[in-house]
């Protein structure tokens, strides 16, 4: 009837060579958080979708009131590319809940960089987390 869920998320990506600084390449990437209610028959709430940086400060939260999401439905959530505040490290707190036992959500963050002669995409899946 209810869990938190914890999702990896990337605002940049690490790679290539290290520089004279010490530091390797860094690519920016938009993030697409789907929450979706595999329930075919019942509604679910998002609570709360806190945003957290690299260091584990919170950054914003991205559902400021509840958020109903029907039988079948999915709620989203965009971090644009330009907002690199999260990091390597960055990562969603999701707390949903339902009013009987439903289906459990699957919570997916689609990380993507598309321009012309060099694209970057993938995903990463949340996973249940106790909390007291």
């Amino acid at each position: 009837m209810g869990q938190t869920l914890y999702l990896p998320i990337y605002s940049h990506v690490w790679h290539g060579e290290v520089d004279s600084t010490g530091q390797p390449m860094k690519t920016l990437v938009s993030i697409s958080v789907s929450i979706r209610n595999t329930d075919p028959a019942k509604s679910i709430r998002i609570s709360s979708a806190q945003y957290y940086d690299t260091g584990g400060k919170k950054l914003r939260e991205y559902a400021a009131s509840p958020q109903t999401i029907g039988p079948m439905g999915t709620y989203e959530i965009f971090v644009p590319r330009s907002d690199d505040t999260g990091g390597s490290g960055a990562n969603f707190l999701i707390t949903w809940k339902s009013d009987a036992p439903v289906s459990p959500p699957i919570v997916e963050g689609f990380h993507a960089n598309i321009p012309v002669g060099r694209s970057i995409a993938f995903t990463t899946w949340a996973r249940p987390i106790p909390v007291e």
